[in-house]
């Protein structure tokens, strides 16, 4: 039996790799072009500035969107500091070893727990244990131990992937432990850090079920942590669950697609511009 040879192995390997390429990018394109088409049409300047009435069938969508910008504000505001100062210890203050590993293993099976999981956690801790209620900030909590583990795991390898010698050198000339990474090496860590928390962000606007069961889904505005409010995504939900408007809920669905693509696009730029700083 003659085997095939290495070239066409080759030329099949790439057009594998190809096709799959070209149907995820076609199958992005066909959901955004999809979703924008049914609800770009229907997004004004009142569909963003007035508010929610008749459970969605008329107004805006103001309170929505204040709530999630709270919400997110709130996430990232506590994960991101604990999960990049996480990820330094990890990287930079232990050694490997089982504690080390147990660590990374509790960090990785966090990562994989279902959303809804999180929601019944942040409802029986935030919202019936220290009394928070449906609230904005018993959201953020229960967003930020979410995107937790993706902040640490995303942080700690962009650690790892700076070379020794910048470590090596800045040791040589005298530098404490502390100096070397913040001078050495998390400047050069910061392109892969910020990619962590900007996929921190965008779950964190995406998410339906954790907030659902800690926030509420009020549609009132919110004027403070403690108030029940509803994001973006939830308003989503409950208007295409509920029936209520098909309209709304394809401009809404439009919104935060294009929220999502704007945080996205604008965190690719800010971390090229960066990389390339560094690189020069």
């Amino acid at each position: 039996m003659s085997r095939i040879s290495p070239k066409i192995t080759e030329k099949i390997a790439k057009l594998f790799l190809w096709s799959a390429a070209i149907f995820t990018i076609g199958a992005l394109i066909f959901v955004i072009s999809f979703v924008l088409a049914g609800g770009l049409k229907h997004i004004s300047w009142a569909f963003l500035t007035q508010p929610i009435l008749d459970m969605g069938r008329e107004g805006g969508i103001l309170p929505a969107i204040v709530g999630t910008i709270f919400m997110v504000f709130v996430a990232i505001g506590i994960a991101a500091p604990l999960g990049v100062a996480s990820a330094i210890y990890l990287a930079e203050y232990t050694r490997e070893g089982k504690v080390t590993q147990a660590i990374r293993f509790g960090i990785n099976c966090l990562a994989g727990v279902p959303s809804i999981i999180f929601g019944l956690f942040g409802f029986i801790l935030f919202v019936v244990m220290l009394g928070f209620g449906w609230s904005i900030l018993s959201g953020g909590l229960s967003l930020s131990a979410m995107i937790l583990p993706t902040v640490i795991r995303t942080a700690e390898e962009a650690l790892r992937a700076v070379p020794a010698s910048y470590r090596d050198v800045a040791a040589s000339l005298g530098a404490t432990r502390w100096q070397v990474v913040t001078r050495s090496v998390l400047p050069y860590a910061l392109p892969g850090i910020l990619t962590g928390v900007i996929l921190g962000i965008g779950r964190s606007i995406e998410e339906t079920a954790v907030v659902i069961f800690t926030a509420g889904s009020a549609v009132q505005m919110p004027t403070s942590l403690f108030d029940s409010s509803r994001t973006m995504a939830v308003h989503f939900y409950i208007l295409a669950r509920e029936g209520i408007s098909n309209d709304m809920a394809y401009a809404t669905a439009a919104v935060l697609i294009i929220t999502i693509l704007v945080i996205n696009v604008s965190a690719y730029t800010m971390m090229h511009r960066l990389t390339k700083g560094r690189r020069a």
